[in-house]
């Protein structure tokens, strides 16, 4: 596996044209947190859809989250774009299930350390719209291994409304911990998570569809 080597100088280059970047290519970027975000080490996981979930996370950790968070990233991802290594990317083979154990212990070992971890569950790129959202049980490994870490569920949701740019929706729900998800097993902890995101997603998609915007903020 790829690990991460953050770099201060680099986060503050890389700042500016992200931020440009971000200006040319959405109208706007808006957040809805239903609570503060915790201050200690947590575990975030959202939706992956669009190639834009990577750099939004950089953005959310620039302006809202107040951790030192790590992302996971696939491995072709990240041999694509190294430079992600610099923002606190590490790698994950889902092909190769050693390489996979590795990242799950390379994770846990970052939140051990008082560091913030973001997963997307799902291991690759999805439609927006596809249903279920099929998550791996990688989370579940994670957070059975560290029942006192909250999990925090962050939704994505891309559309054109009537601009030009398209707009951005971000959605943080309530943190959860292992003992909040249904069911035993790894399975049934997986599955329960996935449902909590799910139900989060569709809820953020008809707060956009029906214009129900006043609770989000301007993160541009």
């Amino acid at each position: 596996m790829i690990q991460a080597n953050k770099s201060r100088l680099f986060h503050s280059m890389f700042s500016f044209y992200h931020q440009c970047l971000l200006r040319r290519s959405f109208d706007q970027v808006y957040l809805y947190s239903k609570g503060n975000f915790p201050t200690t080490p947590v575990i975030y996981i959202a939706n992956h859809s669009s190639w834009w979930d990577g750099l939004l996370y950089f953005h959310l950790v620039r302006t809202v989250l107040p951790e030192d968070v790590y992302i996971m990233m696939h491995e072709s991802g990240l041999k694509q774009y190294p430079y992600f290594k610099r923002l606190g990317a590490f790698s994950i083979n889902r092909s190769n299930p050693k390489d996979i154990l590795r990242s799950l212990r390379y994770a846990e070992q970052l939140v051990q350390e008082g560091k913030s971890v973001w997963m997307f569950p799902q291991g690759e790129e999805c439609h927006l719209e596809k249903r279920p959202l099929g998550f791996q049980p990688g989370i579940s490994y994670m957070l059975e291994r560290l029942p006192h870490i909250q999990v925090v569920p962050i939704s994505f949701y891309y559309s054109f409304g009537h601009k030009k740019k398209p707009e951005v929706y971000i959605e943080a729900g309530h943190p959860l911990y292992h003992h909040d998800l249904p069911g035993r097993s790894r399975t049934e902890k997986t599955a329960g998570l996935e449902q909590v995101c799910t139900e989060q997603l569709n809820e953020l998609k008809e707060l956009v569809v029906t214009r129900q915007l006043n609770m989000f903020s301007n993160l541009l």
